[in-house]
């Protein structure tokens, strides 16, 4: 996968996270919904971390500094290069 389509897809995983997490706050007991969310928060963890071992950290509090502090070595969020067309 490259760059962009991992940023897709974990924007898409984070996405239908919130979107389960909205509808378990109304339906608690769903064990279907909340196996379904716990699969999906997995998925989007994993390829966070794939994703900032090929590439650095997307967010400056949810990493481990490495080698240093990379966080200001990326673009930034308003930088075109940070963001792919759709």
């Amino acid at each position: 996968m490259t760059r962009d389509e991992l940023l897709k897809s974990l924007m898409e995983l984070d996405f239908m996270a919130v979107d389960i997490g909205l509808y378990l706050n109304t339906h608690p007991t769903d064990s279907v919904m909340i196996e379904e969310y716990n699969k999906v928060v997995t998925a989007g963890q994993t390829l966070r971390e794939k994703f900032e071992n090929l590439y650095g950290p997307l967010c400056s509090f949810r990493s481990y500094a490495q080698k240093g502090w990379e966080w200001i070595d990326n673009p930034w969020p308003w930088q075109p290069s940070a963001n792919f067309n759709l």
